[in-house]
């Protein structure tokens, strides 16, 4: 688990970069980058910290 949540988290961050670099540079399909961005981050990478948490609390 701690191991795909690195992979997801690098994922994520990869993609806001690139997304922040293209806003910056006013390309094309900025919006939509930026956008699967943040849905990498609400859906996947909080989550996971979380669930990871109630894993250590739990145990």
């Amino acid at each position: 688990m701690k191991k795909s949540f690195y992979v997801v988290g690098f994922f994520t961050f990869f993609v806001l970069g690139i997304g922040a670099m293209f806003e910056f540079l006013t390309w094309p399909y900025r919006g939509v980058i930026v956008f699967i961005g943040f849905l990498l981050l609400n859906f996947g990478m909080i989550p996971m910290y979380f669930y990871q948490k109630y894993q250590q609390v739990k145990s």
